[in-house]
């Protein structure tokens, strides 16, 4: 009899065991699907900022060919209202 109790008692043991394992391998799982979805979202907003940077850039740039075409047509209209000064003296 003490036999068969000891085998009960180690069957359940392992049992109990088995079950408190289970349970840890859901958390991680969880765990993990937690931090993939965190990964996914930091890529989106990472992706955002990258999206933000270039249109700034671009902002940037026709801003600064809006600026260099103002200072090309000022020195322009210079260059012409020398050109017809010149002309009339001669």
């Amino acid at each position: 009899m003490k036999k068969i109790a000891i085998t009960v008692a180690a069957i359940a043991a392992f049992g109990l065991a088995a079950c408190n394992d289970r349970a840890a391998e859901t958390n991680n799982a969880t765990d993990v699907n937690a931090t993939e979805t965190e990964a996914g979202n930091d890529l989106d907003v990472a992706a955002n900022d990258a999206n933000a940077v270039g249109a700034t850039d671009n902002a940037l740039d026709s801003v600064g060919n809006a600026v260099e075409g103002a200072a090309e047509g000022a020195a322009n209209a210079a260059s012409d209202a020398a050109n017809t000064v010149s002309n009339a003296v001669d």
